[in-house]
């Protein structure tokens, strides 16, 4: 892979480095470092995704699907702790009595649906399912995958749990979607205590008419978070680590 050409969020990060707000930066610290991936799923991810109509022209501008791959795959081999925060709805929760506006879309459109809490039919290549390019790295049988968060933040999963148990206190966050699950992953992580950087081109968000979520995002990233990084960035960093 190659970064010949910068992505949409690289021309961002170059053209708004003059902000004047002070950066903490963020530093790999191995043993206290790991990578968060939220929604690594084809629902968001694959043109044949039930939310590629809204979010299908960020992901192309981000080059997300690449940069995630290039990402996780990096975090792996440098042994760094990968961490998967999935976004799963089962039948009973088509049954909510009231819903916010993304959550009423999700549900819509049966986006990440799955047959049940313990039934696994007709997981494989559904839209609740890992990208096939995202495979080799979340199903190595070391990898953590937590419970499935059902609005946008961990705070219903075991995220936070998972990485307390491992004595993480510091997070790579990266993934789907920029304003939505990253955006709140991020904002409970660090009320939670957690030193976190987002790579920000490996993520991607929803445009539609008057609204662009990952313009939202990058401006809430940067006056929260830590650092942002560009995959490149963050691969080098990774490396840099080992």
């Amino acid at each position: 892979m190659t970064y010949s050409q910068k992505n949409r969020v690289e021309q961002w990060l170059e053209v708004n480095k003059d902000h004047g707000l002070p950066v903490t930066g963020f530093d790999i610290e191995k043993g206290r470092t790991a990578l968060v991936i939220t929604d690594p799923q084809r629902d968001f991810l694959h043109p044949d995704g039930v939310a590629w109509g809204a979010v299908g022209e960020s992901v192309l501008e981000n080059n997300t699907v690449a940069n995630l791959e290039q990402l996780m795959n990096t975090a792996v081999e440098a042994g760094l702790p990968l961490f998967i925060s999935p976004h799963y709805y089962f039948p009973t929760d088509h049954k909510w009595k009231f819903e916010g506006t993304l959550e009423k879309l999700m549900h819509a459109i049966k986006m990440f649906d799955r047959k049940g809490t313990l039934d696994v039919e007709g997981f494989e290549g559904s839209g609740a399912d890992w990208m096939e390019e995202f495979k080799p790295a979340i199903n190595n049988g070391n990898t953590v995958i937590c419970g499935a968060h059902k609005v946008f933040g961990p705070e219903n999963n075991d995220l936070v749990l998972q990485l307390r148990k491992q004595r993480i206190d510091k997070v790579i966050l990266a993934g789907m979607s920029a304003n939505l699950c990253v955006e709140s992953h991020l904002r409970e992580l660090v009320e939670c205590g957690f030193e976190v950087t987002v790579v920000a081109d490996a993520s991607a968000a929803a445009k539609v008419p008057g609204l662009d979520g990952m313009l939202a995002a990058l401006t809430n990233y940067r006056m929260i978070a830590s650092d942002i990084w560009s995959t490149k960035q963050a691969v080098a960093n990774i490396n840099e680590a080992k």
